[in-house]
């Protein structure tokens, strides 16, 4: 067996032994700056929208997250 595939196995054998996980990112409510529509996304959809509310726990921003 070749040394960089042993590495990659003993690297994923260590994160699932250490129960590593990633969380979802979480959802914010963001307000347009030009007719105050209103979006819920994960991540800034850009410079003509402000934040306005959060964190939540699903695509709709009905489910606040636990803090």
């Amino acid at each position: 067996m070749k040394k960089p595939l042993l590495l990659s196995y003993a690297l994923a054998g260590l994160l699932l032994a250490t129960g590593t996980q990633a969380a979802p990112a979480p959802w914010h409510w963001w307000v347009s700056k030009a007719d105050g529509a209103r979006i819920c996304m994960q991540t800034p959809p850009g410079e003509g929208w402000a934040y306005s509310r959060g964190p939540y726990r699903d695509a709709r921003c009905t489910l606040p997250a636990r803090r």
